[in-house]
């Protein structure tokens, strides 16, 4: 078990060679779903020996560059544990779908997907500035080739505005990251965390490191390459980005903003959760009047990550053990709607909703997953995105009751543009011959396969979400900003 993050996070590697070597397409699938099939077996290994406890586990820590004091170091704590999880899941599913529908450059396709894995799992585990810098810069590669080459119409400038976004802040980003050694001598994040850092160089630090996060998650207004690369991107790409790929920003204001500078942090926690709700409703609201499913999708993200934000910046236990689930949940059920618009698309090549209507009738096995998803984020008591919205909501009222009043707008913009969505598909009168049964096939077992562990686990968060948020609320309460809050009281009943 001592290398069990450095299997974790390269084993894709290796699948990516192997795919590159293998002679044939059908070979290549194969093996690069077999490859993220152990990767995900691999990263259950966490869990039997898992202890509920605020500090990292399965520390893996070497000299990389010592004369730099630059370490490949590797750990775990209860932020991280179920976004690595996250990502080998979803993985396997993306590469599933992949496998059914790319005709054109297959290896080099599964090869990207499988490195923009290990790059995504670096970012979770790595303890060392430069390492992580590492990760997250080479992240953006693969995602941008993978929109660039294998995209829609747009499918270039998608990718350039993509990569030139995250870039831009990302290099903003080093230069912090130099400073702060020059100040304290360590890329060690958990040794700059314990020494403390002057609120001046805090402040300054912040808004660079924020910066690179806020585009990444993306933030509003930081947020407008985010349609685009999700609408262009291929399926697969879209589900990894919704997915995966936008938890790096989130991730990153939980794991180096608030620990490092918690007094930076305090001081523009307001002014980023009125950035946050603005996005909650405007991608609500511009959702509602999309007329491309893909499209209404890819806005939902812009709210629903809005709501990550806000449970973030309560800076309090409830709020940020929510985010941290919700983070989970937004990723299994948005991944899940570009499934589905994708299962779609592949058999009716349009995404418009005016081409739809009736087709409970004609593929209800489709219907009643479109349905349930919708439902999971929307947030339907009993699944998963009701526990997520609920412990950010009460964590966000003892911040500030206002922003959580607004938030529970958000919630039912969320609900009107979703069954708004699935009433205008599966509702309706079945009008439109292409969508008859007999022109429209119904999921198939593969299909079927690939979406539902994600639905099993709107259960089993919905029903039990104790068992992921005692994991998590470890490592929340440790961070020095919810320490240095009062106890949230939401309510309080006299005897």
């Amino acid at each position: 078990m001592s290398f069990l993050l450095s299997i974790l996070t390269f084993l894709p590697v290796v699948g990516a060679i192997i795919v590159l070597l293998a002679p044939s397409d059908g070979l290549k699938k194969g093996l690069a779903f077999s490859a993220t099939i152990a990767t995900f077996v691999v990263s259950l290994l966490l869990l039997p020996g898992w202890q509920e406890i605020p500090d990292m586990q399965f520390v893996e820590r070497y000299a990389w560059m010592p004369d730099l004091d630059i370490y490949y170091y590797l750990g775990v704590d209860g932020i991280s544990l179920w976004l690595v999880l996250l990502t080998t899941l979803l993985m396997p599913i993306a590469v599933a779908f992949s496998n059914q529908h790319i005709k054109e450059s297959v290896g080099s396709y599964l090869a990207l997907m499988l490195l923009m894995e290990t790059a995504m799992l670096g970012v979770f585990l790595a303890l060392d500035l430069v390492l992580f810098y590492v990760f997250w810069e080479f992240s953006l590669v693969p995602m941008a080739l993978l929109i660039g080459k294998w995209g829609s119409q747009n499918r270039i400038y998608a990718a350039v505005k993509f990569f030139l976004y995250t870039l831009a802040g990302s290099a903003l980003m080093l230069v912090a990251i130099l400073a702060l050694y020059f100040h304290a001598g360590t890329f060690d994040l958990l040794a700059l965390q314990s020494a403390g850092l002057p609120p001046g160089v805090q402040q300054l630090a912040f808004l660079a490191f924020a910066l690179a996060f806020a585009i990444k998650t993306p933030l509003f207004p930081f947020h407008t390459w985010l349609p685009a690369a999700h609408v262009q991107a291929p399926t697969a790409g879209s589900v990894v980005l919704a997915g995966v790929l936008l938890k790096m920003g989130t991730y990153g204001f939980l794991r180096f903003a608030l620990p490092l500078f918690p007094v930076a942090t305090s001081n523009y926690a307001s002014l980023i959760s009125v950035l946050a709700i603005v996005g909650i409703l405007y991608g609500a609201l511009v959702a509602l009047a999309q007329r491309d499913l893909k499209s209404l999708v890819a806005y939902s993200s812009v709210a629903h990550m809005g709501f990550v934000i806000l449970g973030i910046f309560a800076l309090n236990e409830q709020g940020i053990s929510g985010a941290v689930l919700q983070m989970v949940n937004h990723g299994l059920s948005t991944g899940a709607l570009f499934l589905l618009v994708g299962m779609l698309y592949e058999r009716r090549h349009t995404r418009l909703l005016s081409e739809y209507g009736g087709l409970w009738a004609s593929v209800p096995i489709f219907s009643f997953f479109f349905l349930v998803v919708a439902m999971s984020s929307a947030g339907l008591p009993g699944l998963n995105g009701f526990v997520g919205e609920f412990t950010i909501l009460l964590g966000t009222y003892a911040s500030n009751p206002l922003f959580a009043v607004l938030g529970v707008t958000g919630i039912i913009l969320a609900a009107w543009y979703l069954l708004h969505a699935f009433r205008q598909v599966a509702q309706g009168a079945l009008e439109n011959p292409a969508n008859f049964k007999e022109n429209l096939p119904d999921l198939n077992w593969a299909e079927i396969g690939q979406l539902a562990p994600i639905v099993l686990l709107f259960f089993a968060i919905g029903l039990a979400p104790n068992f992921f948020l005692s994991k998590i609320n470890p490592s929340v309460a440790a961070l020095e900003v919810v320490q240095s809050k009062a106890p949230a009281v939401v309510w309080q009943i006299e005897p």
